[in-house]
């Protein structure tokens, strides 16, 4: 499916939603305005804050009413890059830590461009962890942001406990894992099996 298949499905269902009466609003690349494309922007104020946000002139749904409905609240959809949940578990229990080194590698304060994180609070573990959003791992690969908060991590004394992926991630990004760290600098995808046997069955 290419970004314009998907902008044409997320309007089409943004429509729909709106003719039912859901306010609707478009994110990422199917916003219409610069300052609709972070999700995090247009969810500030949460449920709570819904009622005053539909009557300021800035914040009109894109579809649907800009009248609350309690029931439906409001949606977002939208078209964007694969997201990779991506987490870094640290050896220390001072959340502190991870809130600084959070900071330094995402966007927001400074860091990486395609970086999204916060500290969090690992108590059964006795850890705490750096999580992240990688909003575009092909300009910032996964390798480089564990680098960079591995590297931030050691001028806090601290070590890295091990990482975690959620959900699931695109075979290209394992690609660039295998060249970084394995140094197989001509590793192709191709050299999968199960990924060759797919391009088989779709030969036929």
């Amino acid at each position: 499916v290419s970004t314009e298949e998907a902008l044409a499905i997320a309007r089409r269902f943004g429509r729909f939603l709106g003719d039912l009466g859901v306010p609707v609003y478009y994110y990422e690349d199917a916003a219409t305005r610069p300052e609709r494309q972070n999700l995090a922007t247009i969810r500030k104020g949460q449920y709570e804050g819904l009622p005053a946000k539909l009557q300021d002139p800035d914040w009109l749904p894109d579809e649907g009413p800009a009248v609350f409905n309690p029931q439906a609240g409001a949606t977002v959809t939208g078209v964007r890059f694969p997201l990779i949940a991506f987490n870094v578990n640290l050896r220390t229990t001072d959340l502190d830590i991870a809130n600084r080194i959070a900071r330094a590698v995402r966007h927001i304060s400074g860091g990486y461009r395609y970086v999204k994180a916060m500290g969090v609070a690992l108590e059964a573990q006795g850890m705490v962890q750096v999580s992240m959003n990688l909003t575009n791992y092909t300009k910032t690969p996964i390798h480089r942001v564990l680098e960079t908060v591995r590297m931030e991590a050691a001028r806090h004394g601290v070590t890295v406990a091990g990482t975690e992926l959620i959900g699931a991630m695109p075979l290209a990004a394992i690609q660039e894992i295998m060249r970084h760290y394995v140094q197989t600098h001509d590793f192709q995808l191709s050299q999968i099996i199960e990924y060759s046997l797919l391009d088989l069955l779709d030969e036929r």
